[in-house]
């Protein structure tokens, strides 16, 4: 019997590939400058306003372009509150307390459990022995990451729970997306669209503060980043990746976040790993590999 992927569907997969390895490096350069932010004296809700405003004035003109997305109120509320409000808030908020590394474990590490977790109680999704011989040596990895950099940052765990939390909204988010049959589009543009109108009168009128006192270039950097990149460009890469091959897959190949992001936090924000955090960098690497490669086994 043959193996080959009809064309229509090849070509699918590799766009999904090629979505979800570019969204690899956004999410990466996403932590490193959320963490950059607070070395630069914002507050969370500084960087969430930048985010959020960015965003905004990217999607108004696609919108114009492509058309508003249709999505039902109840629908579009919760893409808002997990995309848009869940997962930055609480990442930037857990990264005043935890380093970048931590940020790579409990956020973007976990992902693949959580959305496995959801899928199998709220899609139907079988596990193949392939896919949990893939998570099984990720997660190796992930512990042996946070061996490596856990124990040197006291009261690092409330920044933890926060990064599991954003996690965890992700998550939903990605089971919703895939439950509904969202498109990209409409997700994206949802998020980026119908947040601002909501954050900002709220940062403005209660939220502390310190966005008066940092340089206009380095706030400038964040609202290009946070908005543009972040969410106008990270989450149509990742919505169009989930479709193509699935929310198994591809939170697989983002699971390499926490490694990539903890060798660059090494040299960009003097975060050092030890033996261990390099050896679960390159368990990580190879628990991705297992998942995206080959035919899956039941």
């Amino acid at each position: 019997m043959s193996l080959a992927i009809p064309g229509d569907a090849a070509r699918e997969r590799r766009i999904g590939y090629a979505c979800a390895v570019a969204v690899l490096f956004v999410w990466v350069g996403f932590l490193l400058a959320a963490r950059l932010s607070v070395k630069q004296a914002m507050t969370p809700w500084d960087v969430a306003a930048l985010r959020y405003a960015g965003a905004f004035v990217g999607a108004v003109p696609l919108a114009m372009l492509l058309g508003w997305p249709r999505l039902p109120p109840r629908r579009a509320a919760a893409i808002v509150a997990t995309a848009a409000f869940g997962f930055p808030l609480f990442c930037y908020a857990g990264l005043v307390f935890a380093p970048t590394s931590h940020a790579g474990v409990m956020n973007a590490g976990m992902l693949p459990f959580l959305t496995a977790a959801l899928g199998v109680a709220f899609l139907h999704e079988a596990w193949t022995r392939r896919r949990g011989l893939s998570l099984a040596v990720v997660l190796a990895g992930v512990v042996l990451l946070a061996f490596d950099t856990f124990g040197g940052h006291p009261g690092a765990w409330r920044g933890d729970l926060l990064l599991l939390s954003g996690s965890f909204s992700w998550a939903v988010y990605t089971t919703l997306v895939k439950r509904w049959g969202i498109t990209a589009l409409e997700a994206t543009l949802t998020a980026a669209l119908f947040a601002a109108p909501l954050y900002l009168p709220v940062w403005w009128l209660l939220l502390p503060s310190n966005l008066a006192a940092v340089p206009l270039g380095v706030a400038a950097f964040q609202f290009v980043y946070q908005g543009f990149f972040a969410v106008l460009l990270a989450g149509f890469l990742f919505t169009r990746a989930v479709t193509a091959l699935g929310a198994p897959r591809t939170t697989t190949i983002t699971a390499l976040v926490p490694a990539i992001a903890a060798l660059a936090a090494w040299p960009l924000l003097g975060e050092a790993l030890g033996a261990a955090g390099l050896a679960g960098v390159a368990l990580v690497s190879a628990g991705m590999i297992l998942g995206v490669a080959g035919r899956d086994v039941r």
